[in-house]
Order: structure tokens, then sequence, then C-alpha cells
């Protein structure tokens, strides 16, 4: 039997990005009732800490945190991450495979070149796997959790209705947040979920913050984002379409 389709699908590079970005977003929204998934692009192998095994639980224990219906990674190798034709296809077969209507993307502009690239890679391959006549069958290799069903065979084209971007890497101004304050402690535990990445330790300690400083930082920046929407906590994101509203009687967020 094939798994019903994904309502929201996140794309990131590296396996602890999608908690970093809009882990709050997917648990609210699996609250909500709505199936969420990850696709992580890489299995990480280039990290400065960790190993990928390492990294494949605790992202099989965030996407618990989260309430994730599905998550799976490609076998894209870390630290380069190109938008090649057989990329676009992996991607393309899990877009037609889940068959989400959101897409959450990283945004296009960032330090990291797997951030980036990812950006281009996700939009390009929901634009390919809506084209009837693209066979995508042979592309993909992924790795298997138990957050995640194979299916065989080739699946019908299909293209997400849209597609928003997950801000929080870029210093950019959000087209709107997403109130986080009830989903914000489970989020944290979900980034904490990556004990490799995120303990004190002497690899890596000129880039990773010191464990005590991690919950500051991350409440600033979701505390920066809540204020601009008028709630505690927020996630920002971004989309490239003019919004449409039905009742300006209803718009949130105060103007003065």
């Amino acid at each position: 039997m094939l798994s019903p389709a994904l309502d929201i699908l996140a794309i990131a590079a590296h396996r602890d990005d999608v908690e970093q970005t809009c882990g709050g977003t997917l648990l609210k929204m699996a609250q909500r009732g709505h199936r969420t998934g990850i696709l992580d692009l890489t299995q990480g192998e280039m990290g400065t800490r960790g190993t990928v095994q390492d990294r494949a639980r605790e992202a099989e224990e965030a996407a618990k945190i989260l309430c994730v219906s599905w998550r799976q990674a490609l076998d894209i190798p870390d630290g380069r991450v190109e938008n090649t034709w057989e990329n676009r296809l992996k991607v393309a077969r899990v877009i037609r495979e889940q068959k989400p209507r959101v897409m959450i993307l990283p945004y296009w502009k960032g330090r990291h070149p797997d951030h980036y690239t990812a950006s281009v890679l996700g939009y390009e391959a929901c634009f390919l796997a809506g084209l009837a006549k693209l066979g995508v069958s042979h592309t993909l290799s992924v790795q298997q959790s138990s957050f995640s069903q194979a299916i065989a065979g080739e699946s019908a084209p299909h293209r997400p209705f849209k597609i928003i971007y997950a801000t929080l890497y870029h210093d950019v101004r959000p087209t709107f947040v997403v109130d986080i304050t009830e989903q914000f402690e489970l989020r944290f535990q979900s980034l904490m979920a990556y004990k490799s990445q995120f303990s004190d330790q002497e690899a890596g300690q000129e880039i990773f913050p010191a464990q005590n400083e991690i919950r500051t930082r991350v409440e600033a920046m979701a505390r920066f984002y809540g204020m601009l929407g008028g709630v505690t906590y927020a996630e920002p994101f971004l989309q490239k379409e003019v919004g449409l509203v039905e009742d300006v009687m209803a718009i949130p967020v105060k103007s003065i």
C-alpha cells in the first residue's frame, strides 16, 4: 500500500538544517493534522563533528520530536551539493512519490554553498517533477529509515502548489512569520537531539558555540522574528508570489 501524500515537505542540505530553520513550523502543522516530511540531501559525511551513523540516529530522534511522518536522506555528496541533472531527478522522484502540496526550501542566498545550491536545486526539481513526459524511476538512491517507505516504479507527475523559503540563515526581511510560541520548547529539543553536533567538544570549538550559549542564540532569533509578528517566538519565511487577501478586516499583525 502506498503511504498518503505529504501535505508539507521541507528540503535541506544537511541533517539538522530543518530543525534550525523551520522545525517549529513543521511541528505546528503536524499538530494540526497535516502530514509533514523532511528530505535531507546529504548524509553529512563532511561534518566537523560526528559520523554519518551518528547523524542518522539523531535525525530519526529529531523527526520523532517534531512528529514528522516521513524522512529520508539522499546520497548527494556533503560539501558538494551541485545543481546537476542527476540530482534534480533524484529530488523530482521524491516529489512525485510524496506529492506535497507545500514545499519548504532554504533561502537562495547564504554562507554555505550547499544551502543556497539546495534552494535552486529544489526549485528546479519541483518544476521537473510536473513534466508528464519526464521519466525518473531509475534515479533515486536514499537511506531508508523508520520514517520512510520505499515505493517501486514510476510515479505520476506532480508539482507542489506552493513553495516557501525558510530565511533564518540569511538576513532578509521575511514575507511572513509563523508563530511557534507553543512549539518552541519541542523545536529546541529536536535541535538538541543532535548531540554529536551541539555538545561541547574540542573538534570544531572555534566554529560551534558553547553548549550553554546555544539556547540563548536560538531563543534570541526566535524572539526577534516573533517581535515582527507580534508574538513571542516565530520562524521567518519568504514567498516570491504576491499574497492574496480575501478580507482586509482579517489581516493579522497591527500596523501601529
